[in-house]
């Protein structure tokens, strides 16, 4: 089972995650339920070489929901070690560097290309999100929410 807040990584990697709109007024984001914890979760994932971070964040949306996105604002910086170090089911530790990213559906969704990754997507209200979420995502939903603009660097 994947593991947050590990110690000792082993090493460091470059991460995206989109907060993805699909009706800003009601407040209404896309969440994906991880396959490895079951915990619910913002869509992203490691940037690949060769792939700008707005490739990668459309990209990692795209495979795990099916939706296609138009990437928008930066809405921070993460890396504290105390939070950005994950432990996957293999033993790896990784400090993740993730730049999350304000995102809107374009065009019509299709299917994942990676369903092992996801075990359901769906819309939520801000004010009604799934449990238990990625307790790292909430931070990254708070400041897409309170932001005003601002770009937070944590």
């Amino acid at each position: 089972m994947t593991r947050y807040y590990a110690t000792d990584p082993q090493a460091l990697r470059l991460s995206v995650s989109a907060v993805v709109w699909r009706d800003r007024a009601r407040r209404e984001l896309l969440l994906m339920q991880r396959s490895d914890n079951a915990h619910w979760g913002l869509p992203g994932g490691y940037v690949e070489p060769g792939e700008s971070v707005v490739q990668a964040a459309a990209r990692e949306v795209r495979e795990e929901t099916g939706v296609q996105v138009e990437v928008g604002r930066l809405v921070g910086v993460y890396s504290d070690p105390a939070a950005m170090v994950i432990e996957y089911p293999d033993g790896r530790r990784v400090h993740a560097v993730n730049l999350c990213f304000e995102a809107e559906p374009i065009g019509a969704a299709g299917a994942p290309t990676t369903p092992d990754e996801a075990l359901a997507t769906g819309y939520f209200s801000i004010d009604a999100l799934p449990e238990p979420l990625v307790p790292i995502h909430k931070v990254r939903i708070e400041d897409a929410v309170t932001g005003a603009g601002a770009v937070r660097v944590r």
